[in-house]
């Protein structure tokens, strides 16, 4: 057997990474590759009209969905990271470069709006969202660095036994494939 399919046996699995880097796509894949229930915490963090979610009841959530035996979330928020780092058996980090995941986040903000696909319990993306203060934009600019050194320093002390980081998508999808 592979390490890459050892390292999925993992069954409490958290992908970690900035913002338009993907970890959503990654989670639903391996979900599917791995069987595992998949968690979207932007789904658990925001409410229909774009109002957020209590730090406390998001934290209950997440706290809830840790104490199961098998899931993959796409992200954890900085308030509550520590409810999935203590359960987490394998970590996944996206540490790709900023214009790329700027372009991505980018296309996928702009496909939204014209689509107008629903989002985190309903929400649409708009062009006011985009031009607001709480742009998602705004908020990769703001993130990017604090995950960034996050993802580094655990690069040289990972917080599980088993992790993984990729800096390019090109060797995650050389690593999807050998499962």
């Amino acid at each position: 057997m592979t390490d890459a399919r050892k390292r999925l046996r993992a069954e409490r699995i958290l992908i970690y990474g900035v913002t338009g880097s993907g970890k959503t796509t990654l989670a639903k894949m391996l979900s599917q590759i791995a069987a595992l229930p998949f968690h979207s915490v932007d789904d658990l963090a925001w409410e229909p009209g774009w109002v957020m979610v209590p730090q406390d009841e998001q934290r209950r959530r997440i706290e809830e969905i840790c104490r199961q035996p098998r899931w993959i979330l796409d992200t954890a928020y900085s308030s509550w990271i520590d409810v999935p780092l203590e359960r987490a058996e394998l970590i996944i980090c996206l540490d790709y470069p900023r214009w790329m995941s700027f372009a991505r986040l980018l296309n996928r903000t702009v496909c939204r709006i014209l689509d107008k696909r629903r989002i985190c319990n309903g929400n649409v993306e708009s062009l006011r969202t985009l031009l607001s203060s709480d742009s998602i934009l705004l908020w990769h600019g703001k993130s990017f660095k604090r995950k960034r050194f996050r993802m580094r320093q655990w690069k040289t002390k990972p917080p599980t036994r088993d992790f993984l980081i990729f800096e390019n998508h090109k060797k995650l999808m050389n690593w999807i494939d050998s499962l």
